[in-house]
């Protein structure tokens, strides 16, 4: 290794050798420097390649590939060429050859400027050990030597982080450690150096490393489908067999669990896994009669107030007489047969959701004007209504509000279940601040996914998905972007592409798939806002991704995810 690092030093003479103060071969010691600068910088910058394959899969192998590219790149290589470097001109002061050729060591005997002699300044002298606690026959300042072996070496620790920080972007940081602990190893080893050698060498080492920084950017980090692609799942391995018992019960085989939900569109009907009629829901609530049965009729249910009216009914507060609690009933609008069997199949898989964020639906029955969904009622007051009255969140509150419903649209894909009107009217919070998503939306037209019986589009156009606005069949990935324009709404009280004159506008925009442009600019979640609302869904992070970076950045900030989202919302009273 002397050898190469010999050649290097020549070649950096080559390089960047000039013949003036303070001298050719002290210059040539700050672009060896530099050059050595560049393997931290190569090692992040071929993680950082790997990881466009990879993503965040951290198993036995790639751990061993990132943890030796780590090593070499940033102790091993540096730490042998700038021993080297030391060595080399320790060896021509001494007389020796130091693998430089007889040209190149006549003018080490040039003296320049302050430093006399180049030979004698570099090879000889206190090491940097020595220089910092034994400093006897310095040729620079004491305040200077300071200066070169503590803030040069800090300074270029900090860049290394950096580069090793870019390279695992859109994963966990622990990895980095593969990068900046090898460098404080390597930065102590290093005080067997000459310390005019090391004074130039760190000179040289810093700036390059800013600049590692570039390549290492350009790269881009992995994309969010190669994050999002699932673990492959292993087989177990068979156990040897065993010597049968005499009457031992065989013992039950646990079923796998099932995999990660993600971005890919739902069957025809959106209900791929739920339950087929006639089956019992998982929870809660009696399995509903079918219409115009014994049982089925409307007078259970006393009803308070309407609570509100839509494209798909008309919900009411009202009071169950058997059980004495207070619910909320949704009404269809005159449906048809098929949605009829629609809004039972998919009650069944609404009650199947068992999730403390998501609205609880308990019974499917038959009132004289339609088919209504009974479901908890929710006391408290619309996030649309917080917004406007008490002005955007701060990031703690959309942080905690983005991880609880990302968490109970979760539950409900697992079911097979699209909310598909994600929007701030949707999302109740109550008298403890916590938030509630409510009003999935139930009733669809036969054979279409997107218009109700009414001719109204599923979806609110101003937070409505590129894709679903264009006809596509809505996914996960469309729940996503809603809840995501949702969160950006709370951040700054407008929905992310603006506003519109009329609902129809509105709807043309999100068609075009106009981009975003009412983004938090200043909020610590504007990055994974922006990967969140992409137009293209297969590039958009799934809810589970999101509620992991999300949920690390509350950690990291000593918040609780689970918290309160606000704490000023006023009880309001039964009637």
């Amino acid at each position: 290794m002397s050898g190469f690092a010999s050649a290097l030093l020549s070649f950096a003479h080559t390089l960047f050798g000039p013949g003036f103060c303070p001298g050719d071969w002290v210059w040539a010691t700050t672009t060896a420097g530099a050059l050595v600068a560049l393997f931290p910088a190569l090692g992040a910058l071929v993680v950082a390649i790997v990881r466009k394959g990879t993503g965040n899969r951290y198993d036995a192998t790639t751990l061993t590939v990132f943890g030796l590219i780590g090593v070499v790149t940033v102790l091993v290589l540096p730490w042998l060429l700038s021993n080297g470097i030391s060595e080399s001109f320790r060896s021509v002061a001494a007389g020796g050859t130091g693998g430089l050729g007889a040209a190149a060591r006549s003018t080490l005997d040039s003296p320049y400027c302050f430093v006399g002699v180049q030979s004698k300044y570099l090879g000889g002298g206190p090491n940097v050990f020595e220089a910092l606690f034994y400093n006897k026959g310095l040729k620079l300042s004491y305040g200077l030597y300071l200066l070169a072996f503590i803030v040069l070496p800090a300074g270029s620790l900090l860049f290394v982080m950096l580069q090793a920080r870019t390279a695992f972007r859109r994963g966990p940081k622990w990895p980095s450690r593969f990068f900046w602990v090898p460098f404080v190893v390597m930065a102590v080893a290093s005080v067997g150096m000459t310390a005019n050698t090391a004074v130039h060498f760190w000179l040289g080492f810093l700036p390059f490393s800013v600049l590692g920084l570039i390549p290492v950017g350009l790269v881009g980090p992995p994309p969010w489908s190669v994050i999002n692609r699932p673990e492959p799942r292993r087989e177990p391995s068979p156990s040897p067999e065993r010597p049968p018992v005499s009457q031992a019960a065989p013992r039950p085989q646990l079923p796998p669990p099932p995999p990660p939900p993600v971005n890919k569109p739902y069957p025809a009907t959106a209900m791929a896994s739920a339950p087929e009629p006639g089956l019992l829901a998982a929870a809660p609530g009696p399995v509903p009669p079918p219409p115009g049965s014994r049982g089925a009729g409307g007078s259970r249910y006393q009803r308070v107030r309407r609570l509100g009216h839509g494209g798909f009914g008309t919900v009411w507060e009202a009071v169950d007489t058997q059980l004495n609690r207070t619910v909320a009933l949704k009404i269809a609008h005159a449906p048809d047969r098929d949605t009829e069997e629609r809004m039972q199949r998919e009650a069944r898989a609404l009650a199947a959701v068992n999730h403390p964020n998501c609205v609880k639906v308990y019974d499917l029955v038959e009132e004289p004007d339609g088919l209504a969904l009974v479901m908890e009622y929710l006391e408290g007051r619309p996030l649309a209504e917080v917004v406007d009255g008490q002005g955007p969140l701060d990031d703690v509150a959309a942080g905690r509000l983005w991880s609880t419903m990302a968490g109970a649209l979760v539950a409900a894909h697992e079911k097979g279940v699209l909310h598909r009107d994600i929007k701030p009217s949707n999302i109740v919070l109550d008298p403890d601040g916590l938030a509630h998503l409510i009003d999935f939306g139930i009733a669809r037209s036969q054979g279409d996914s997107k218009m109700t019986a009414t001719g109204m589009m599923i979806g609110t156009p101003d937070f409505v998905a590129p894709e679903q606005a264009m006809g596509a069949q809505a996914s996960p990935a469309s729940d996503a972007w809603q809840l995501a324009a949702t969160i950006s709404y709370a951040l700054t009280g407008q929905p992310p592409r603006g506003t519109r004159e009329t609902p129809m506008a509105a709807l043309m925009a999100a068609a075009r798939a106009e981009p975003v442009s009412r983004l938090p600019v200043r909020s610590a979640h504007a990055r994974i806002l922006g990967a969140s609302l992409d137009q293209e869904p297969r590039r958009r992070p799934t809810l589970n991704a999101v509620r992991r970076e999300v949920e690390g950045w509350l950690s990291r900030a000593g918040k609780s995810p689970d918290g309160p989202v606000t704490q000023i919302v006023p009880r309001r009273l039964h009637r």
